[in-house]
C-alpha cells in the first residue's frame, strides 16, 4: 500500500488498518513456519505497510504538538 494512500485515511480508519495488518502478518508467520506460505514476500510487504502506518501516526501526532 503507497503512503499516500494511507495519509488520505482518518484517525479511526488508520487504526483499523494497522489492526487488520497485524493480524495477516500473524496469520502469514503463522503459515510460514508451518511451510504453507508461497510468497515469503508478503512478509515484509505486511511489516512495511505497518511501519507506514507508524510513520504517519508519529508524523500527524508530532504537527499536532508543534501547532
Amino acid at each position: 500500500m503507497q503512503a499516500s494512500e494511507l495519509r488520505d485515511l482518518g484517525e479511526q480508519e488508520l487504526a483499523a488498518k494497522l489492526k487488520e495488518l497485524r493480524e495477516s502478518l500473524f496469520m502469514l508467520r503463522l503459515r510460514h513456519k508451518t511451510s504453507q506460505l508461497e510468497n515469503a514476500a508478503r512478509l515484509g510487504e505486511t511489516r512495511r505497510d505497518i511501519a507506514r502506518i507508524h510513520t504517519i501516526q508519529r508524523q500527524r501526532q508530532s504537527k499536532g504538538k508543534a501547532s
